[in-house]
């Protein structure tokens, strides 16, 4: 289950575009449509996504694997996977709080992709400032 670079890019722009689509429809009050419609896109590409973030974690898992750097990958899939989950549970209580299901309040929405993005900026300042051995 390997894409070629070309082709995540395709993929990538096709669902932006579609999710872009609908979200001015929805905002320009042409389409009387749930906002969980509207996010449907999104949660298509996510799905891809974590599918085969999920093969390529379970294929550590096969007779035959080489495990060299295996540590440092196996946490880097790992961080992927919590990503994604965050991101989920961004757009999932942004979608609740919409459709007003909830009354919960703005900030308490927010806590998902705050953490997701503190996460991703020490992410990033690991792979600035950590000293690497060859």
């Amino acid at each position: 289950m390997r894409m070629s670079l070309a082709q995540r890019v395709l993929l990538t722009w096709l669902f932006t575009l579609l999710f872009l689509i609908m979200l001015v429809l929805k905002l320009d009050e042409k389409a009387p449509w749930n906002w969980f419609l509207i996010f449907i896109p999104v949660w298509i590409f996510d799905t891809i996504l974590l599918v085969m973030l999920i093969v390529k974690m379970a294929g550590r898992c096969k007779s035959g694997f080489d495990p060299r750097n295996g540590a440092q990958n196996i946490k880097k899939k790992t961080w992927y996977l919590i990503a994604m989950l965050l991101k989920l549970a961004f757009c999932l209580a942004l979608c609740a709080k919409l459709q007003q299901f909830t009354t919960m309040k703005l900030a308490y929405v927010f806590i998902p992709l705050w953490a997701l993005l503190i996460g991703g900026m020490v992410e990033l300042g690991y792979n600035i400032f950590c000293v690497r051995r060859d």
